[in-house]
């Protein structure tokens, strides 16, 4: 059975860094491709960044290009969202997701899904 355990959420101020990591049970990271999904009160979730399993290709929604990076430890069968220059938009659960296809951008692809953990930006 596969898990996904999200952890490093918090309460941090505008231009502040969070890293979110996401530890996997059951199966291993270096076969699945990775993401991380979001959703604000009120909103549909939406794609934030996905770490491809065959070449290790990443794809990052335009609101945090050049802000986030996802990254992945395959000895601890992790996987990382670096956050920086936070901002209050960025306020959100952070959901990390898991899929055996060679492509994840959208929710309906994703195969697994982690509880969340809360991110809060203050202004």
């Amino acid at each position: 059975q596969v898990q996904l355990v999200e952890s490093g959420g918090g309460l941090v101020q505008a231009g502040d860094s969070l890293t979110l990591s996401c530890a996997m049970s059951g199966r291993t990271v270096s076969r699945y491709t990775m993401g991380w999904f979001r959703q604000a009160p009120g909103k549909e979730r939406e794609f934030v960044a996905a770490l491809g399993w065959r070449g290790g290709a990443t794809v990052y929604a335009d609101s945090v290009k050049d802000r986030f990076t996802i990254s992945k430890d395959n000895a601890k069968n992790t996987v990382y969202l670096q956050m920086n220059s936070l901002k209050p938009d960025d306020t959100a659960v952070y959901y990390c997701a898991a899929t055996p296809k060679y492509y994840l951008s959208r929710v309906a692809e994703a195969d697994y899904w982690g509880q969340g953990t809360q991110v809060t930006v203050s202004s």
